[in-house]
């Protein structure tokens, strides 16, 4: 994998970057509508998919927003405030999550939306910040989180390169390590809004940093597409269920699409690199697959090769390659030689 040589960061013990598999993250987010027991059920949804991290969202309303009607788009006609108060995770439920992750050996991240959320997320003792892409522009808030030396995850939906610029710049000069997201804030998102150019233009802008994509469009399709373009992490909302209600159950991956993308990334991470050159391992198939100069008529000495008593066949074990053919035609044959046979650089007078 050295061809995709880029600096790492590390999350916990769990490396990130393009010399290691893609870090696959399902964002449980808020689909516990507030409900340990939920929360608990989808860690165990995510163990026996062969997760190996959980990612919440934590909320605490007054903190994080002032009192509003606001809805959220299309995404729901409940008021946000609404939203946000009904999903909470109390500080001692979220400690208990926590606890459960690290007893089922996954690692516990969350992403803060507010000053206070990040100083309860950083009292836990997460190993890491994701930050979600309405906070990408917020840098007094990605201040506040770099201050603390974990590394952060930035999904940058909404967001611009020179605004991501700004951001990234505020982060790394308090040394904090760093990897990027690309996304796009819409649910679900169009394929052809997902706009995967974007990874490419990300790994150019910032080639120091790891990238990924958040990504909110139906399947894994996206989120392969991104490994295959050098992706370390990609990240998709989900759920057990996507009948259980819930404000992102709509747009997110079940337990056996997530075995899905976890095998997908690591095969696609497996394959992906390399150069177009001829392996050791193609050899065997070499052997019956190519074809070679034969004779396709008993030929006497002194007589002509020409297309009616020499062409090429299999196996591709004689001497002279089918590319050479026109180098055979025309000479002369050297001695008597049978049909069907390779013919080989000592049966043609003059042959270089």
């Amino acid at each position: 994998m050295k061809d995709w040589n880029m600096p790492e960061i590390v999350i916990g013990s769990r490396p990130i970057g393009p010399e290691h598999p893609p870090l696959v993250i399902p964002e449980i987010g808020i689909n516990h509508e507030g409900s340990l027991d939920k929360a608990i059920q989808m860690v165990d949804a995510v163990v026996e998919a062969g997760g190996e991290v959980v990612k919440f969202q934590c909320h605490i309303t007054e903190e994080e927003m002032v009192p509003t009607d606001m809805t959220p788009g299309e995404i729901s006609t409940e008021k946000l405030w609404d939203i946000i108060k009904r999903c909470e995770l109390t500080n001692d439920e979220e400690r208990d999550v926590q606890a459960y992750c690290a007893e089922k050996g996954v690692m516990y991240l969350s992403t803060p939306f507010s000053r206070a959320a990040a100083d309860r997320l950083n009292d836990m003792d997460v190993p890491g910040f994701k930050i979600g892409s309405g906070e990408c522009n917020n840098i007094p808030l990605l201040e506040h989180i770099a201050r603390f030396q974990k590394p952060m995850i930035l999904s940058t939906g909404m967001n611009d390169l020179a605004s991501i610029r700004r951001s990234v710049a505020a982060i790394q000069k308090h040394g904090t390590p760093l990897a990027l997201m690309h996304c796009t804030s819409m649910y679900p998102t169009p394929y052809e809004k997902v706009r995967l150019g974007a990874v490419t233009q990300l790994h150019q802008e910032f080639p120091y940093l790891p990238i990924g994509l958040s990504d909110h469009s139906m399947n894994i399709w996206t989120c392969l597409g991104a490994v295959a373009l050098g992706g370390s992490l990609v990240e998709k909302h989900f759920t057990i269920s996507r009948g259980w209600p819930g404000p992102d159950t709509e747009i997110s991956i079940e337990p056996h699409e997530l075995k899905d993308l976890i095998d997908g990334s690591y095969a696609i991470w497996q394959a992906r690199g390399g150069s177009k050159t001829i392996l050791e391992e193609e050899q065997p198939v070499i052997d019956f697959a190519y074809a070679t100069v034969v004779t396709i008529k008993s030929i006497k000495v002194g007589e002509a090769f020409t297309l009616k008593n020499t062409w090429v066949k299999r196996p591709g074990t004689g001497p002279i390659h089918a590319a050479r053919l026109d180098d055979v035609l025309g000479k002369t044959a050297q001695q008597d030689i049978s049909a069907d046979v390779h013919i080989t650089p000592g049966d043609i007078r003059d042959f270089e």
